[in-house]
C-alpha cells in the first residue's frame, strides 16, 4: 500500500492519518476470534486489572500468535510507514489493549514517548503508533499529535508494582487542556471493517 502525495501532506499537516475500512471484516474477524484464546492464555506478557481477572493488555502478541504475527508485518501496516519515515522499521512494542466490559480499566491521557525515552531509553522521537479498532469504539483521539514531548509524571495508580509495564508516564490534565485548546482534537467513530 503506498501513500498519496495528498495523504503525506495530510500526515504532515495533522500528525496522524485514519483508514477506515483497511482490512475487511473477514480479516477483523480472524483477529477478534484470536483474543479470547490469547486473554485465556497464562503468559507473562499478559497483564491483568490490579485485583481482577480481567484483562488490561498482551504484550508481544506477534511473537505467539500467527494472525498478529501476520498483521505486523502486513504490507498494509508496513509499507507506508516506511514510506513516511524513509527507513526500515524496528517494532518497539506491540500489544492488545483490552477493555473488558464491565471490569475494564481506563488508560490514562499519555504520550508513549515519554514512557519510552524515560523506560527504555529511546534517544529521540522517531517513533509512530499504529491502531487497528477490532471493535467500535466511540472515539479514538488525538491532541496535537506535533506537540513533542510535554512534561509527563508517572502514575502508578493502576500498577501492581513500582516497575510494572502498566504505570505510565502521564500527561496532566491542565496540560492536556491547553494541547486541546491550542490544536483542537479530532475523535473519530470507528466501526471495525468499514
Amino acid at each position: 500500500m503506498k501513500l498519496s502525495q495528498e495523504q503525506i501532506q495530510q500526515f504532515e499537516s495533522d500528525g496522524y492519518l485514519f483508514f477506515p475500512g483497511l482490512f475487511t471484516p473477514g480479516e477483523i474477524k480472524i483477529l477478534i476470534d484470536e483474543v479470547p484464546r490469547l486473554y485465556a492464555q497464562h503468559r507473562p506478557e499478559k497483564r491483568a486489572r490490579e485485583g481482577s481477572d480481567a484483562v488490561r493488555t498482551n504484550f508481544a502478541a506477534h511473537m505467539y500468535s500467527y494472525p498478529f504475527a501476520k498483521l505486523a508485518r502486513h504490507p498494509r501496516m508496513v509499507e507506508p510507514i516506511v514510506q513516511l519515515v524513509g527507513e526500515e522499521l524496528y517494532m518497539h512494542q506491540f500489544k492488545i489493549n483490552g477493555k473488558m466490559a464491565f471490569d475494564g480499566d481506563v488508560w490514562q491521557w499519555h504520550q508513549d514517548y515519554g514512557t519510552w525515552k524515560n523506560d527504555d531509553l529511546m534517544p529521540e522521537a522517531r517513533a509512530m503508533n499504529v491502531a487497528i479498532f477490532l471493535t467500535r469504539s466511540t472515539s479514538s483521539t488525538d491532541a496535537d499529535a506535533h506537540s513533542g514531548q510535554p512534561q509527563a509524571g508517572r502514575d502508578r495508580s493502576r500498577s501492581r508494582h513500582l516497575d510494572d509495564e502498566l504505570s505510565l508516564w502521564t500527561i496532566n490534565h491542565d496540560t492536556i487542556r491547553k494541547l486541546v485548546e491550542r490544536g483542537g482534537i479530532v475523535a473519530h467513530r470507528v466501526l471495525p471493517g468499514r
